[in-house]
């Protein structure tokens, strides 16, 4: 479909609006607001992570940071202590440099239009156009993966979404679909929120319910009777392995050694046990007589997003309590410092599992 028609954008607009209010989702902690700051922090830890996984890191996040300032004054460690386990640390990241810049060049207070929002650091146009059009009323069309796929079977748009002209494209005709008149404002926020509905609640990626789709008479791919041919993306990333050993050491007053890893790599930013891309490599960081302290802990696979990592844990008390052991390699820090601390989910976890042993021996 290469134009759409001013009657065929209405009862689209006019749809999805019709159906959030009566059937999307209004209990999510993050609606029934027009804080930006509140629903910027729920678009970036959503991306790519699911709702219910969410909720928890949300309300922890709010609690301990509640606006932007505060945020924006909190060390980097803090924030990444507070995302440990919600992965894609770079969200994290780029979250702490927004909220200084937005503290930095705007008093503190969001713009409000998604051209500038764009500008920001880990804002992208999606999310700048979620915020702008939720908070503010701006017309401007949203494209995260829910609102791609309901755009895409609707319009049977089947040009390639790999290829950035398709994606121009499509974002083209998103707008055209956009609700437009005297209180396309007060639609906006109701409208954006339906097409991210739409997408959780009907249109899945797998076994859509067409039946109970507000918009079924105007999509293209349920018309076809394969709605799951859409979107195309013919580009797929190969997943990669590695294998990593983690040198877990401890000193005799309970204390880890966690180095903070180099950006970018593998878990960058974050407070690690020292890697190795060998066992070989980790025996030749420790002085001989220590090799028949290493205790092997159970090899374990952890997933990343286009990456599995295979994690092999060597355990090693030291013989006494001098902390200046190591140092140079990282710091020492005391079972009430690490938690605190931006760490890996599996290391996070072992750390975890060693205080629960200790505890109960």
């Amino acid at each position: 479909m290469s134009t759409l028609s001013t009657d065929f954008a209405t009862d689209f607009a006019g749809s999805v609006v019709a159906w959030q209010r009566g059937h999307g989702r209004h209990d999510l902690p993050w609606q029934n607001t027009q804080d930006p700051y509140r629903v910027w922090l729920s678009e970036i830890m959503l991306q790519q992570t699911q709702v219910a996984t969410v909720r928890g890191y949300y309300a922890r996040f709010i609690e301990r940071f509640p606006d932007v300032l505060s945020l924006a004054g909190a060390p980097l460690d803090e924030v990444l202590g507070l995302w440990s386990g919600l992965g894609y640390y770079s969200r994290a990241r780029n979250l702490h440099r927004c909220a200084q810049s937005i503290v930095e060049q705007y008093g503190g207070v969001f713009p409000k239009s998604a051209q500038l929002l764009e500008t920001l650091p880990g804002i992208g146009r999606s999310t700048a156009a979620a915020v702008a059009a939720l908070c503010f009323g701006e017309q401007v069309a949203i494209m995260d993966a829910n609102a791609k796929r309901v755009l895409a079977r609707v319009l049977g748009f089947d040009a390639d979404l790999a290829r950035a002209g398709n994606v121009q494209t499509l974002w083209r005709m998103a707008a055209d679909l956009l609700p437009q008149g005297a209180y396309a404002a007060q639609a906006m926020p109701v409208y954006t929120q339906g097409m991210m509905d739409l997408g959780a609640m009907v249109c899945l990626p797998k076994n859509p319910d067409c039946s109970s789709c507000p918009v079924r008479s105007l999509c293209s791919a349920a018309a076809s009777g394969d709605p799951q041919r859409y979107p195309m993306r013919t580009r797929v990333r190969k997943r990669s392995s590695q294998s990593l050993w983690l040198l877990w050491m401890q000193s005799a007053r309970g204390a880890v050694l966690l180095t903070q890893r180099p950006t970018p790599g593998v878990w960058a930013g974050l407070h690690c046990f020292p890697l190795f891309d060998s066992e070989a490599a980790l025996m030749r960081a420790l002085p001989t007589h220590w090799h028949g302290r290493l205790q092997r802990q159970p090899a374990f696979k952890h997933v990343l997003t286009h990456k599995d990592l295979h994690l092999h844990p060597l355990h090693v008390t030291l013989p006494d309590a001098d902390d200046a052991l190591y140092r140079e390699e990282g710091r020492w820090l005391a079972a009430h410092e690490w938690p605190q601390l931006g760490l890996p989910a599996p290391v996070r976890k072992l750390l975890q599992q060693g205080a629960s042993l200790q505890s109960c021996g």
